[in-house]
C-alpha cells in the first residue's frame, strides 16, 4: 500500500514545493526592481486611501444639500484643496473618488484580460476556419479606435458603472488576444503536448493543465498594464459625460471643473487634484507592470 501511495503523494508535495519556490524566486527578483518597488508602494497607499475612505472623510462628503463650504473656495486651513462648485470638500472627494476609479479600473481590466485570454488560447489550440474567424474579429477591434467604440457603447446603454466596466472591458482585449495567441502556438508547439495528446488528453486538458499554467505569466504582466489603461478610460468617458452620474470618480471631478469653468476661471485646486490622481495611480500600475514583465521573462530585461 505504501508503494501505490507514496509516489502520488511524494508528486503533489513536489510540485507545491515548486510553486513554493517559484513563488520565493519572484519575490526575490522583484525586489529587485526599484521602480517595481515605488509603484507597489503607491499602490498600496492608493488601496489604503480607497479602502479606509468612508472612516476618514464618510459617504457625506459626496452630498450636494449640506456642503460645508462655499462654491469654488480657495485651498485653505478648513479646505486643504478648495472646495467644488457645489461648496464640498475637494480633500474628501478626491479620497472617495478614488474608490470608483480603482474599482472600475480593475474590473473592467480583468474583464478585458479574460476575454482576450480566453479568445488567443482557444484561437491558439484550434486553428483552422475557427482561429481564422476569432482574428479577423480581433482585427477589426484592434483597427478601430477604442475610445470611439466605448463612447459608442456608453451612449447607447444606461449611463451606470456597469456601463463603464463592459464598455471598457469588450473593447480593450485584442491585444491580450494576440500576444496569449502568439504564446499558445509556442507552447503547443513543445514535445510534451505531443505526448499529452498521444495519452488520450482531450482539449480541455490540455488548454487547462499545459497552455494555461505557460501562459499566465504573460496574463498576469498584461493584467497591471491593463488596470492603468483602464482608469485613463474610465476617467476619459467621465470626462465626457459618459459616465454613472450619481457617483463621484477622478473624471467625473475633471467634468464638473470643465462645467464650472475652473479652465478660464483659473480655479486651479478643481482641476490639479483629480489629474494628478489618475497620473499617479496610472504610473505606478505601469510601473508594476514593467517590474512583473521583466521578472517573468529575463530577455526583456537584458534587451533594455
Amino acid at each position: 500500500m505504501t508503494a501505490d501511495t507514496t509516489p502520488a503523494g511524494g508528486s503533489r508535495a513536489l510540485l507545491r514545493q515548486r510553486r513554493r519556490r517559484s513563488v520565493v524566486r519572484f519575490v526575490r527578483r522583484y525586489r529587485t526592481r526599484r521602480a517595481g518597488l515605488a509603484g507597489l508602494a503607491a499602490l498600496v497607499l492608493f488601496a489604503l486611501v480607497a479602502l479606509t475612505a468612508p472612516l476618514t472623510v464618510g459617504s457625506g462628503v459626496t452630498g450636494v444639500t449640506d456642503a460645508p463650504g462655499s462654491p469654488l473656495q480657495a485651498p485653505s486651513g478648513a479646505f486643504p484643496l478648495g472646495t467644488d462648485r457645489f461648496g464640498r470638500d475637494l480633500l474628501g472627494l478626491v479620497v472617495w473618488g478614488s474608490r470608483v476609479s480603482l474599482l472600475v479600473g480593475l474590473l473592467a481590466a480583468v474583464l478585458s484580460v479574460v476575454i482576450g485570454a480566453v479568445v488567443g488560447i482557444t484561437a491558439g489550440h484550434f486553428r483552422g476556419a475557427y482561429a481564422t474567424v476569432l482574428m479577423r474579429i480581433t482585427d477589426w477591434f484592434l483597427v478601430m479606435p477604442a475610445l470611439v467604440l466605448a463612447v459608442a457603447l456608453a451612449t447607447v446603454m444606461s449611463r451606470s458603472l456597469g456601463t463603464v466596466i463592459l464598455a471598457i472591458g469588450i473593447t480593450s482585449w485584442p491585444t491580450t488576444a494576440r500576444l496569449v495567441r502568439a504564446q499558445t502556438l509556442a507552447v503547443e508547439s513543445r514535445p510534451y503536448i505531443e505526448r499529452a495528446r498521444a495519452l488520450g488528453g482531450g482539449h480541455w486538458h490540455v488548454m487547462t493543465r499545459h497552455v494555461l499554467p505557460n501562459v499566465l505569466p504573460l496574463i498576469l504582466a498584461q493584467t497591471t498594464l491593463m488596470i492603468s489603461s483602464s482608469i485613463l478610460a474610465e476617467a476619459t468617458l467621465a470626462f465626457l459625460g459618459l459616465g454613472d452620474p450619481t457617483v463621484v470618480s477622478w473624471g467625473g471631478l475633471l467634468q464638473d471643473a470643465r462645467e464650472a469653468g475652473a479652465v478660464s476661471a483659473g480655479d486651479w485646486w478643481y482641476l490639479i487634484p483629480p489629474g494628478l490622481a489618475i497620473a499617479a495611480v496610472a504610473l505606478a500600475f505601469t510601473l508594476c507592470g514593467r517590474a512583473v514583465e521583466s521578472v517573468l521573462d529575463p530577455r526583456l530585461e537584458v534587451a533594455r
